[in-house]
Order: C-alpha cells, then structure tokens, then sequence
C-alpha cells in the first residue's frame, strides 16, 4: 500500500495491556502506522501537536483530564483528528455529553478484532460507530429499564473525594494527596457522576450541598 494511503493512528490510554494489544493489532495491519502512545494528557498534546491528519483512540477516563471539558478543548483544538472512544465502561450522562461534543465512535474494550477496525474505518470516514451493548444500554427508549441510583450509596471514598473536587481540587492533587493513581481517581469520579446523575462539578457540587455531604460555608467561590 502506498505511503499516503496509510493512516495514522494515536493511542492514548495508560493500562499496558491494552496498549500494548493495541500496538501489536494495528501495528500487523499495513493500511495503518502507529504515530505514538501517550498515557498522559501533556504526551497527548505534544504529541498532537505534530500529528496531523489521522485517528485518536482514546480512553478519556485513563488519561488525567479533569472531566469532559478537557476532552471538548483537545477536540476544538485539533479538529483534523478523529476520535474513537475505547473504554472498559460509560454512564449515561457520559454518553449523553460525549453526543453533545459530536463524538460518536464509542467501542467496549471487549470488542473484538473485527468490530475495532469496523470502528476505526467508521471514525476515519466521519460514520458513527457503538458497540452493540453501548446501544443497547442507551438507545432503548423505555426510560424505566435504567433506574435512578440512590445517592446515599455513595462510599466513604466517594464522599472524601466529592469534598476534594468541591474544593477545587485537580484530579493530580486528589491523586497526590489520597497516595493513589489518576486511573483510580477517574473511576471514583465516574462512578460518583453516574451514581448521582450529574455530569459536571457545579452540578455536584449543588448535589453535595442537598445532600449534606458538605456545608455551604465549606464552599468558596
């Protein structure tokens, strides 16, 4: 296949095994070139930088992005990359931003071989692409099948961490201060957001104040 054929593609996502699976199955394939592998948000803009034209396979909840306006301004930024959501789960009110952000390539991690180049093709050619589970989760249009989760289900860690996002905390500092990984600060996240329906910090924040979790005073504009 000639050169200019070929189409770039960058990965970003910081769980090895997926990385490196990835690398292997695209990297076998000659209608692609593996452009880099970034498994922060400041690679990812570096490499970004000199990539060009071509596909993003990105894990948004593996990378430090403080939530999805992070993910809006590397799209505004780069508009000429196409992306392709590859992630292990997603809530409702993720998928309803990541629609509202126009990104409609949205695959499991569990997809197989064939389903992940069919979602390639797809991005790179502007047509949409889920996994069919993804569909099924979402599109069905009888609201009853998803019932409201109760928020006082949220755990000790949870509401610790609800505290430190209400604070202004970065997810690097809230990493840095609970001794633990971005990915893990990123799944508490997502899991808080999903749980109590809310899909930025100031919605959660209001929910914290309803909820008693914090008092207003702890607040501070």
């Amino acid at each position: 296949m000639s050169e200019d054929k070929v189409r770039q593609v960058l990965i970003a996502d910081n769980q090895f095994l997926v990385v490196e699976a990835l690398k292997m199955v695209i990297g076998a394939d000659e209608r692609y070139r593996l452009y880099g592998v970034a498994g922060n948000q400041d690679e990812l803009h570096k490499l970004l930088n000199t990539f060009g034209k071509g596909l993003l396979i990105i894990d948004f909840a593996n990378i430090d992005f403080d939530g999805m306006e992070d993910l809006k301004n590397l799209k505004h930024l780069f508009p000429q990359v196409s992306l392709l959501i590859l992630t292990n789960s997603i809530s409702r009110i993720e998928f309803s931003e990541l629609s509202k952000l126009g990104i409609r390539n949205i695959l499991y991690k569990t997809a197989d071989k064939e389903e992940l180049f069919s979602g390639i093709e797809n991005a790179l050619r502007g047509k949409k692409s889920y996994s069919e589970e993804i569909l099924d989760l979402f599109l069905d249009v009888n609201e009853n099948k998803y019932p409201v989760e109760d928020p006082s289900q949220l755990t000790v860690s949870e509401k610790e961490i609800v505290k430190m996002i209400v604070s202004g905390l970065t997810t690097k500092e809230i990493a840095l201060q609970r001794n633990i990984s971005h990915h893990t600060v990123n799944t508490h996240r997502k899991n808080i957001f999903r749980k109590i329906e809310v899909s930025n910090a100031t919605e959660l924040i209001l929910h914290a104040i309803k909820a008693g979790w914090i008092e207003n005073i702890e607040y501070y504009i």
